[in-house]
């Protein structure tokens, strides 16, 4: 099939909806740059797919982007005011995003007097293949996409899940939930509240250091009343239909299970950014990129937010690598211009 090129060159291509990706189209915006943002999926497509009932562990004005205030009666904003102030920003600013847009391939593409261009090949499901022609690219996929599997029997299983919504269709039922961090504690208490029979399962002696500090003592409380089940130093390694095999210092048990999440984290997609020429640490999964610049082994492909992370997905949130798009931007403009970068240029809004 031929591919469909979209007329003129853009300055930016920006893959990835999400917080960092929005950042990055507003800079570009602001400075003036012709920019793109592809998304395969809906806007904030990580955040649309967070549990229902979840409140940010952050304040408002930390998950704010483009200067535009994040207003809420709440301390700790929920999911749907996110995604409604998400909203809010494009429309305020006037960004070009196009959904159900994949980049499938990113390749390098001599320009007008020897300048370099990058060629983002994309799927569209009504329009099929087509291309986009830009001088710049920055990818922001975020690492929501994949998650950290266990590589065992019974992980692929229907009655398992790696991500979790909400517990009413749980009730009365037994759920087992691995992993000792944020979303899987989160998920136990919800569950639990929700009248679930819940039990946690987590491969270290102890919850992880790092659980929000309201929500710490409440599930050590549950955990000490036996409102919820925990088992420390404990593997599952094997999931039936109807149960899970659980093993602790080396003595294997089963445990009755309706249904199982596993919250074990999640990485980018390293079979995206390995199609788009990116390399990456294939213990640790960090993309290659200049610390400073974000800028990869591509010449003009940049990264920003959570993908830089690799499997550690947990060291960049939306109240930092919000600030990876002015940075990013701020090098591609002192590129297309030849000359220092300017400070934000102001944009009216409406």
């Amino acid at each position: 099939m031929t591919s469909e090129q979209d007329t003129g060159v853009l300055d930016v291509v920006v893959v990835g909806s999400g917080p960092a990706g929005l950042a990055s189209a507003i800079a570009a915006r602001k400075r003036g740059l012709a920019c793109t943002v592809v998304e395969k999926g809906a806007l904030v497509n990580s955040i649309l797919h967070f549990p229902v009932n979840m409140a940010f562990f952050t304040t408002p004005e930390l998950l704010e982007i483009g200067g535009l205030p994040f207003v809420t009666p709440h301390e700790k904003p929920n999911r749907d005011e996110t995604l409604r102030y998400y909203r809010r920003v494009v429309d305020a600013y006037g960004l070009d995003v196009r959904f159900g847009v994949e980049a499938t391939a990113i390749t390098e593409q001599g320009g007008d007097e020897g300048t370099p261009l990058l060629r983002v090949t994309t799927q569209e499901a009504n329009k099929g293949e087509r291309e986009l022609l830009s001088r710049t690219v920055v990818v922001a996929i975020g690492a929501y996409e994949r998650p950290n599997l266990l590589g065992i029997p019974g992980e692929t299983l229907p009655h398992v899940s790696h991500y979790y919504t909400e517990a009413h269709p749980f009730y009365r039922k037994k759920v087992v939930v691995v992993g000792g961090k944020n979303s899987a504690v989160e998920t136990a208490l919800e569950l639990y509240r929700s009248g679930v029979d819940v039990t946690l399962v987590h491969r270290h002696a102890e919850l992880g250091s790092g659980i929000k500090y309201w929500v710490r003592p409440d599930i050590e409380n549950r955990i000490k009343e036996g409102a919820v089940t925990a088992n420390f130093n404990t593997r599952v390694v094997e999931i039936r239909p109807t149960e899970v095999v659980l093993e602790h210092e080396g003595i294997q048990s089963t445990l009755p299970a309706d249904a199982v999440f596993l919250l074990t984290g999640y990485h980018p997609n390293t079979d995206m950014l390995a199609r788009f020429g990116v390399e990456y640490d294939t213990e640790t999964l960090v993309p290659t990129h200049d610390p400073d610049t974000y800028e990869t082994n591509v010449s003009n492909l940049f990264l920003a937010g959570q993908v830089i992370t690799g499997i550690h997905s947990g060291l960049i949130f939306i109240e930092n690598g919000r600030f990876h798009g002015e940075m990013v931007i701020k090098e591609i403009a002192r590129r297309l211009t030849g000359e220092p970068a300017r400070e934000l240029a102001g944009v009216d809004l409406p």
